[in-house]
């Protein structure tokens, strides 16, 4: 694990593969960690000839937590997006995407191939829309556009992210059974659920960290990000969408809405993949990543 301080944050990285190499950016989504790119998949794809580097986005895992920023207030949220009013949050998702760009500044990476998941995808996205020089490629997975027209999250799936999960300090079988349930209810129908690794890759990111204001105010930056399909017109990188067919958080219209609201951007729909990328994905993913970034 290595530590850079950009835009004010001190931000948790790995790397893989040699640093003379084309760098690949992968951004995590909603409240994980760096980890959820798994070592095999990132080595895997340092072996095309990157490098790659995951990083903790800020209120996540061993970056910069804002804890004085405190917990938003979703009902005033709510209200204020309802009314047409610009609601007032902790940050906003191009400040994350701000980030990722200093990220690549402090590690002297003119740009990078940028690979996002769920919410990362979303900031890969404006990365590839505000700062088009640094991105060589752009692959966005299972994420979204901001259309409000989209169809939402599955009722029980969005009922099960804002149920608060039990105290770890607690009750850390309680907090863990949580997590591997939800875990297993955004998971795809292709391939068998793995409790085991899922319980630990909760444990490691415990481990790590364990911050659920850090992920609320992710919520708030997602949920109050706006409509970005006038700005994805403006992207000129070669650009690839990922998305799988079970998924039932971000439902598949919304990997095909951001697709065509990209220039030349190519779909790809995975069948039987959930909101996840298990290892039986990987192979699939990583080969699709490298022929757009080639």
């Amino acid at each position: 694990m290595n530590v850079v301080n950009a835009n004010g944050m001190k931000l948790a990285f790995d790397s893989f593969g040699e640093e003379k190499n084309p760098a690949m950016l992968l951004i995590a989504g909603l409240g994980t960690q760096r980890t959820r790119w798994a070592d095999a998949f990132c080595k895997k794809l340092a072996e095309h000839g990157y490098r790659v580097i995951r990083f903790d986005n800020r209120d996540a895992g061993e970056s910069t937590h804002l804890t004085d920023c405190g917990v938003p207030d979703f009902n005033t949220l709510r209200s204020d997006l309802m009314a047409g009013r610009k609601p007032e949050v902790p940050y906003s998702l191009s400040d994350m995407a701000t980030d990722a760009v200093a990220l690549l500044d402090q590690l002297s990476i003119e740009h990078a191939h940028v690979v996002g998941r769920s919410m990362g995808g979303m900031i890969a996205q404006i990365i590839a829309s505000e700062y088009p020089a640094r991105v060589r490629s752009l692959t966005s997975i299972m994420s979204s556009t901001g259309n409000p027209a989209l169809p939402q999250a599955a009722p029980d799936v969005m009922a099960m992210m804002m149920q608060p999960a039990p105290n770890p300090s607690i009750d850390l079988e309680g907090f863990v059974a949580n997590q591997t349930t939800f875990a297993r209810r955004i998971a795809g129908s292709g391939y068998i659920f793995d409790e085991p690794a899922h319980r630990a890759i909760i444990l490691e990111e415990l481990r790590r960290s364990y911050d659920p204001a850090g992920t609320a105010r992710q919520i708030a930056a997602t949920g109050t990000a706006g409509d970005r399909r006038a700005r994805l017109q403006t992207i000129t990188a070669p650009t690839l969408i990922i998305h799988g067919t079970d998924d039932p958080l971000i439902p598949p219209a919304c990997g095909a809405d951001t697709a065509a609201s990209i220039p030349n951007a190519r779909l790809m729909l995975i069948e039987g993949m959930g909101h996840e990328i298990p290892p039986e994905f990987h192979d699939v993913i990583i080969n699709a990543i490298h022929r757009i970034a080639s």
